[in-house]
């Protein structure tokens, strides 16, 4: 029986379970749609054999295709200190890029 290959990858300060053929989400990467990206920082790397970390993963690198630029819901920041006449309210949404992974090397 064979697994199927997945990696490990850090991008944005956030870590990624991709396969490929995945379809993800992750904090904005410079580029325009149909793009390739590579992403070099691989953290762990199974196949067949097992697990890989450290220096065996050293030369590693995942290859994805931009499918869009997006930017996720809004998220509501609200503070207030009851009684104290202070509110803040605040809004955010976070820039993203979709990915399809496309390659584990």
């Amino acid at each position: 029986m064979s697994a199927q290959m997945y990696a490990i990858v850090r991008t944005g300060g956030k870590q990624y379970r991709v396969a490929v053929n995945d379809i993800l989400r992750v904090e904005l990467l410079p580029g325009a749609k149909g793009d390739e990206v590579i992403l070099n920082d691989v953290v762990m790397l199974s196949d067949d054999q097992g697990p890989k970390t450290g220096t065996e993963v050293a030369a590693a690198s995942v290859t994805g295709r931009i499918m869009q630029q997006v930017r996720s819901k809004k998220v509501l920041v609200f503070k207030k200190r009851r009684r104290k006449n202070y509110r803040r309210h605040q809004g955010h949404r976070q820039d993203l890029t979709e990915l399809k992974i496309t390659a584990i090397q």
